[in-house]
């Protein structure tokens, strides 16, 4: 029964590749690997881990070119690091879809502002805008705040100046009860609680979602569940469970809000800290209220999205600092001008925005380690970028690890260099992407990151001490080996008068 199934996928594949590559000729002026029948070039990944996938993004410009295809069995792709192209791929409209690698999370995220496009995408961005208003983040700062003080205390057992630490899992834990606190509105105690099962559910999905991205055979949800049947179950399960939490979550602040006067989308109430959550909770769509299931697919789309990215970009940023003690007293010396000597002290929204050379330190990190490695879009009709025909649900890839390290751009790009000049074309920094789909969150990304990441500081001297990293592509960017470094108890300087 396998075999015949196989033959028979086999076959439409065969005939999907026949005719999808009758229009190949309309990509003669893009060149790339040489594309066999059935498989495409598919060849040059014979033999490679995902990993080596950064590697190849950095060699196949070279011998292609900045801009070149790749037929990956009957799907085809196209690779970009020019900057004109770049500019068209995220302000075409044509482009506006997510690749077909998110298509795996659709499960779980279903048609959330992450996988939605068209018109769906634009009501959803409309509605969640006003969560990222600053009246909003700057409630949020004392979420951000309190979270980092657990942190910093359940660290200090570490901090004997002496041994090398993996700091991934307190990093892990901290951000995703501040997302679960500013998305949701609910406190589920990740850092203190070991028995959380949020952070169970969370790691099981998320580690089925690595296994289906190493092998591209599970990628197809239709091969997924005849390769892998239990592996599929398990996933079945976990996505149930994780949708039943948030559907608890969402009936339990429906009734709140009907029991209570709630905050108003249009006006902002600091008597309130409003979720995102509050906010979908009394948005409308011609006049009617968002389901349940609209809601959660909206929730559960910013605790994936909001956890991991933040996750990655501080624990980067910290490993980073950690080595190059001249970025970290520069920054520990602006810490102490604008928010004080006081380590326990909460910061202020005014104060985070005033952290200048705080902020740069963080967009370096990002610019090094880009959190997202690859921007994906795929094309819904025929279009045209700079000349180059690329027809209906083309793959287009933007390798940031590659782009964000251009040495025309940003000379000696291995470099930690905070002082460094924003480039000149906005589309050679784009760390949250750029255009209509770049990160709604951003502004809230980088208050959360600037936070965290200053209140540790404002604890500890972090030491160049334990492994290098080992970045490696999951869900982020991450690094096999986490993020070592040594911890000791800060003590300022007499900064001069």
């Amino acid at each position: 029964m396998f075999v015949t199934i196989l033959i028979v996928f086999l076959a439409i594949c065969l005939l999907d590749v026949l005719w999808k590559k009758k229009r190949i000729f309309r990509l003669k002026n893009i060149q790339g690997p040489l594309s066999l029948p059935l498989i495409g070039s598919i060849w040059i990944y014979v033999g490679k881990k995902p990993d080596d996938l950064l590697t190849m993004a950095e060699e196949l410009p070279k011998k292609y070119g900045n801009t070149f295809k790749v037929w990956i069995f009957n799907i085809l792709a196209i690779y970009t690091i020019d900057l004109k192209d770049i500019q068209e791929v995220l302000g075409n409209k044509a482009l506006a879809k997510k690749n077909r690698m998110y298509s795996m999370l659709h499960m779980w995220l279903g048609d959330g502002m992450l996988l939605s496009y068209g018109p769906k995408w634009c009501t959803r961005r409309k509605i969640i805008t006003p969560t990222f208003h600053f009246k909003i983040l700057e409630q949020f700062i004392e979420v951000f705040d309190s979270q980092s003080c657990i942190l910093v205390k359940k660290l200090k057992s570490h901090a004997d100046g002496q041994t090398p630490f993996d700091i991934h899992d307190y990093i892990g834990l901290a951000t995703l009860d501040v997302i679960s606190q500013t998305a949701m509105g609910t406190v589920i105690n990740a850092q203190t609680d070991e028995n959380c099962e949020y952070v169970k559910l969370l790691t099981k999905v998320t580690d089925i979602f690595v296994k289906r991205f190493i092998n591209v055979l599970y990628r197809s949800d239709f091969l997924f569940s005849i390769l892998a049947p239990q592996l599929k179950r398990q996933n079945d399960k976990v996505v149930k469970d994780l949708h039943a939490f948030t559907d608890a979550i969402i009936e339990k602040r429906k009734k709140e809000l009907c029991m209570q006067p709630g905050p108003n989308t249009n006006e902002f109430d600091t008597k309130h800290r409003m979720a995102l959550l509050d906010i979908l909770l009394l948005s409308t769509i011609d006049g009617k209220p968002l389901s349940n299931a609209e809601i959660r697919e909206e929730v559960d789309t910013f605790m994936f999205a909001g956890h991991d990215t933040t996750k990655s970009a501080i624990g980067f940023t910290l490993y980073c600092i950690s080595r190059n003690p001249d970025v970290q007293e520069k920054l520990v010396e602006e810490i102490q001008e604008i928010i004080g000597t006081d380590s326990d002290k909460t910061v202020t929204y005014r104060e985070l925005m005033e952290l200048k050379y705080t902020e740069k330190v963080i967009k370096e990190g990002l610019r090094v380690y880009p959190t997202v490695p690859f921007i994906g879009r795929q094309s819904i009709e025929d279009c045209n970028i700079n000349g180059k025909s690329i027809p209906k649900n083309t793959t287009i890839l933007i390798p940031l690890t590659i782009l964000m390290k251009n040495p025309q751009i940003f000379p000696e790009p291995e470099k930690f260099l905070p002082e460094r000049q924003t480039p000149d074309n906005p589309y050679a920094f784009i760390p949250f992407s750029a255009g209509p789909r770049n990160c709604i969150g951003q502004r809230y990304a980088m208050l959360e990151i600037k936070t965290i990441i200053t209140k540790v500081l404002r604890h500890y001297e972090l030491l160049p001490l334990g492994q290098p990293v080992q970045p490696t592509l999951s869900v982020v960017l991450n690094s096999k080996n986490g993020w070592q470094m040594g911890f000791r108890s800060r003590k300022y300087k007499t900064l001069p008068q």
